[in-house]
């Protein structure tokens, strides 16, 4: 039914990475992380709304790119948010659907409307979160697809209405010719109807299998987060790439007792990338002084390294305050890499706090991508400090 395999897609600050899973006809898998993990990502992947950069997709057996006008007629896609005009009524709906349908069942439709509550003179707007939910499933179910994809259904719902979606979506399965691949944080979802489990943290796959064996695969461990993290990094040599980057994460988030460990990992000449990239994450929660020239090689060198190292050390880097790295992040911003520029003007701007007098030299200077890049940052924030200043940010 669905098959991906080696999907991968990058941004300044994020990396989808090898992510590949299979989904049977006939069963529910639950694609699960925590947010910014990569799920809806994945699911725009799928869907072809953003470009994948490597990877292949298939869908009923049929590439998602070359057969994709094909292969939509036969999905159904449901957001957390609904995708309506506020002012269409019910009728208006049907009539916007039937444009790209030709199977669209008319009669299906009003009858799922009837059964799911849905007042057929009311508007888009009339209906609550959970209400709008129920019609977007109604038109796909009026379809017939055979491929629905949700992101984060059930957020927002009550239990009563999250409970009755979820007893839809078995429902939908039960002829054993569809499938369905809802992504969630909400665990008694996964226990009531998922069949597979798909767990994705920051960019990476760690399981893809039954619940069943998802759930053998776990244990609970009790005890001090700092002890428990000088354990688990002691094993590392027994964890491969995939398995000691949830450790690192897990580190980086309790405790800055490892800057000495996380030097050596970011120095090692044969580390994994992922591994060194994870390691910047940390110098920047935790600075470290002798990892400054490390990082602000990384930016000075771009174009002889993988961007991405340049781009997470420019971020880095707003940790490190000092002439030096103020010098180093405006070299930065001339960089080929859009993604580099971006971090490096940031890094001025909302890290080390660098006044628009201070980037005067930047601002009306020769170099086009700095001058671009350093205005659009100053520009955001501008429009930002506005905002906050008429009340219309949270701060």
């Amino acid at each position: 039914m669905l098959h991906v395999e080696a999907l991968e897609k990058s941004y300044a600050d994020f990396r989808l990475d090898n992510i590949s899973f299979d989904l049977p006809e006939g069963y529910i898998m639950g694609l699960i992380g925590p947010n910014g993990s990569g799920k809806t990502t994945t699911i725009k992947a799928i869907l072809n709304m953003t470009e994948r950069e490597g990877g292949k997709i298939t869908v009923f057996g049929k590439d998602n790119i070359a057969s994709e006008q094909e292969i939509k007629k036969d999905i159904g896609a449901v957001f957390d948010s609904s995708s309506f005009v506020d002012e269409w009524t019910m009728a208006d709906v049907e009539k916007a659907y039937t444009l790209f349908y030709p199977a669209w069942d008319s009669e299906k439709y009003w009858s799922l409307l009837s059964r799911f509550r849905i007042g057929k003179t009311k508007k888009v707007k009339e209906l609550s979160k959970g209400m709008q939910m129920k019609l977007m499933l109604a038109c796909a179910f009026s379809y017939d697809a055979r491929l629905l994809i949700l992101d984060e259904p059930t957020s927002g719902l009550d239990p009563v209405s999250r409970d009755e979606l979820l007893d839809i979506l078995c429902e939908y399965i039960e002829d054993g010719r569809r499938s369905v691949l809802f992504s969630t944080h909400i665990t008694p979802d996964l226990e009531k109807i998922a069949d597979y489990i798909t767990y994705i943290h920051l960019g990476q796959l760690i399981f893809t299998g039954t619940k069943e064996d998802f759930a053998d695969s776990f244990r609970v461990v009790r005890g001090d987060r700092k002890e428990l993290a000088k354990l688990l990094f002691a094993h590392r040599e027994e964890f491969g790439t995939t398995l000691f980057l949830p450790v690192m994460q897990f580190i980086r988030f309790f405790t800055g007792d490892f800057q000495q460990q996380f030097f050596t990992l970011l120095s090692g000449k044969n580390e994994d990338k992922e591994i060194q990239l994870e390691a910047i994450r940390y110098f920047r929660r935790y600075p470290y002084e002798p990892v400054r020239e490390i990082l602000q090689n990384y930016v000075r060198y771009q174009e002889y390294i993988d961007w991405e190292y340049a781009a997470m050390a420019a971020s880095a880097l707003a940790s490190y305050p000092g002439e030096d790295t103020v010098f180093c992040l405006k070299e930065g911003l001339k960089a080929a890499n859009w993604y580099v520029r971006l971090n490096c003007a940031e890094a001025l701007i909302y890290g080390l706090g660098i006044s628009r007098l201070r980037l005067f030299d930047v601002e009306n200077g020769r170099d086009r991508y700095a001058r671009e890049i350093i205005r659009y940052v100053l520009e955001k924030e501008q429009i930002r400090q506005q905002e906050m200043k008429e009340g219309q940010v949270n701060v």
